[in-house]
């Protein structure tokens, strides 16, 4: 990949390197708060390094079913996604797994809600499904790293 000329020093240290190098700075199965990350930045580095880039906006959802209806349109899951939180798993996992050799996954969960129908409780769960999907494909020696931001 070849880099055009040296960004200015006020834009953030991740542009100044290859969009790939921004992954191999976070380990290979990760769950974590998106922080210092910036969404077009991480989808570029999937995109460089060859890896699906999953994405779902969530501040419009309020409710557990909302939530899980907002994540199978935008990550484009079959028709027979359960919207439940075993649904997801395995839309995550097995259904993937089983469509064949998967090159890595960079996750995006943005502005997951916290709201009186979808409560901490249920953000955790939700939040715990990706941990379980990041634990699965660690099985199997492909990378899925999990970024999300609270609402």
């Amino acid at each position: 990949m070849t880099q055009s000329s040296p960004a200015p020093s006020t834009q953030p240290a991740a542009l100044t390197e290859p969009a790939d190098a921004l992954l191999r700075a976070v380990p290979p199965q990760v769950v974590q708060s998106i922080r210092a990350f910036r969404i077009p930045e991480l989808q570029q580095a999937a995109v460089a390094s060859g890896q699906h880039f999953l994405y779902a906006h969530l501040a419009q959802a309020h409710t557990r079913a909302e939530v899980l209806e907002q994540v199978g349109q935008q990550f484009h899951f079959p028709p027979h996604y359960g919207k439940n939180f075993d649904a997801l798993y395995d839309c995550l996992t097995d259904s993937l797994h089983n469509a064949g050799q998967q090159p890595g996954f960079v996750v995006v969960l943005d502005q997951v809600p916290l709201t009186a129908k979808f409560d901490k409780d249920l953000r955790e769960q939700f939040i715990d499904c990706f941990r379980d999907a990041a634990d699965f494909w660690g099985e199997h020696q492909v990378s899925f790293r999990c970024f999300y931001s609270y609402l």
